[in-house]
This record gives structure tokens, sequence and C-alpha cells, in this order.
């Protein structure tokens, strides 16, 4: 559930940062088209005063064909930087939508291998339980209910002493007046009367 949390969050945030990268080169691009539209409305009312000025001292032909060739330079230059900007928004939009397709990767490969290990981890545990069961059984049918009888009628450290010896540390028999912990604490309690005979 946390590994979903913080994917969910980074994705969210991967998002919001290529969205606010496009809005920002979205508004580079206005502010360049509105500068090279300034600087072509500057430039067209430069060939206004040069025509004036050419019909004013009747001038050539040739600073006529000047002042257009200038005029029509600098709508070229504009509309190119303008294309230039819009270029550059969208290298940078491919470039943020690639960066949250890797961290989305990223993130589904991290979570399927912590799945995976918590389900190995899960199946080693419950292998381990069967095992305990298996054993826990052989034993009580090896020593049979005399002898858990008589352990059980033995006192504290001999009886620690016994089943130490049988393999089995972490046990405890009583005369059945109280519960008996046949596992050690980590498995769990078994009431008396249910896998070991109690004395009374």
């Amino acid at each position: 559930m946390a590994i979903e949390i913080t994917t969910k969050s980074q994705e969210a945030r991967a998002r919001h940062d290529a969205f606010r990268e496009e809005e920002e080169a979205k508004g580079q691009l206005d502010q360049q088209r509105l500068k090279h539209e300034a600087a072509a409305e500057e430039s067209r009312k430069g060939l206004l005063e040069l025509r004036a000025e050419t019909n004013a001292v009747e001038s050539s032909g040739q600073a006529k064909a000047e002042a257009k060739a200038r005029a029509e330079a600098a709508s070229i230059e504009g509309a190119a930087a303008v294309e230039q900007a819009r270029l550059r928004a969208e290298a940078s939009r491919i470039k943020a939508a690639a960066r949250v397709a890797k961290l989305q990767a990223e993130q589904q490969a991290e979570v399927a291998f912590a799945r995976q290990m918590d389900e190995l981890e899960i199946e080693k545990e419950r292998e381990l339980a069967e095992i305990e069961e298996k054993k826990f059984q052989s034993m009580v049918q090896v020593l049979g209910p005399e002898t858990i009888a008589a352990i059980a009628r033995a006192g504290p450290e001999t009886q620690a002493k016994l089943l130490k010896g049988l393999g089995l540390q972490g046990f405890m028999i009583t005369d059945g007046k109280s519960p008996i912990n046949l596992f050690n604490t980590a498995k769990g309690m078994i009431g008396a009367g249910g896998m070991v005979q109690s004395q009374s």
C-alpha cells in the first residue's frame, strides 16, 4: 500500500512538472511571437517612412528596393524565430513525457519486485510452520502419552533438561490445571488436553 501511494505521488509530481514545463515553453513562445510581431510592425513602419522620404526627395527605385528588401528580411527573421520557439516547446514536451514514462516503468518494476519478495517470504514462513508442525507431531507420537505424563510430573528444571535433550527447547508441559505452551511463544498457545495428555 505504501509503495502504491508513493508511486501515485511521484507520478502526479512528474505530470505536474511536465505540465509546468510545457506551460513555460508556451509562454516563451507567445512572448517570442509578440516580440517578432512588434519587430515586423516596426519594420513596416520604417518601410512607410522610407517610402515617404523617397517620395519627398524623389529617390531612385534602388532605394525603394532596398527598403522593401529590409522589410521582407525582417519578416522572414520574425517567422523563423517563432518557428524555433515552437520547436523548442515541442522538444520540452516530448522530454517531459519521456521522463514520466520512465518513472512509471521504474515504479511498476519496484512494486512488482516488492510483491514477489512478500510472496516468497509468506511461502517460506508457511513451509517453516508446516515443518515445525510435523516435527512436533512426530515427537508426540514417539514420546507417547506415558512419557509426556512423566515429564509433566517433573519439576520445571528437570522438565526443561528433558525437553532440551529431546530437542524441544521452548516447550513446556503442565499438569492439566493451566494452559500448555507446546509451540514457542512466536507460534501461539494451545490449550491443555489438545495435543498432549495432561495429568490431574
